[in-house]
């Protein structure tokens, strides 16, 4: 829980975005766990996260700036393409 000596970042779209990819890195493998410093791979919460920012890009369409428009599509298309990595029995 924050206290109040430590400053929280403004939310933003940019921060919502990094937020659900961070927790698609971690579900990935590709990053350790924050809390307990573990790497592991949960291929179900990576491609709910990944599900998430795809219904956020669906539902925001036409309402993003350029820039916000860009580091979704290129989170999302980061996120698909580790998923694939780490899933290499999927069905393509």
């Amino acid at each position: 829980m924050a206290t109040q000596e430590e400053k929280l970042p403004p939310p933003s779209f940019s921060l919502l975005v990094a937020s659900l990819g961070s927790q698609a890195m971690v579900a990935l493998g590709q990053v350790p766990n924050p809390l307990d410093g573990k790497t592991e791979v949960r291929l179900d919460l990576a491609k709910h996260a990944i599900e998430m920012l795809a219904i956020l890009e669906q539902k925001t369409k036409g309402n993003l700036d350029a820039e916000e428009a860009r580091m979704l599509e290129a989170v999302l298309h980061q996120l698909r393409m580790a998923f694939v990595a780490a899933n290499p029995g999927a069905k393509r």
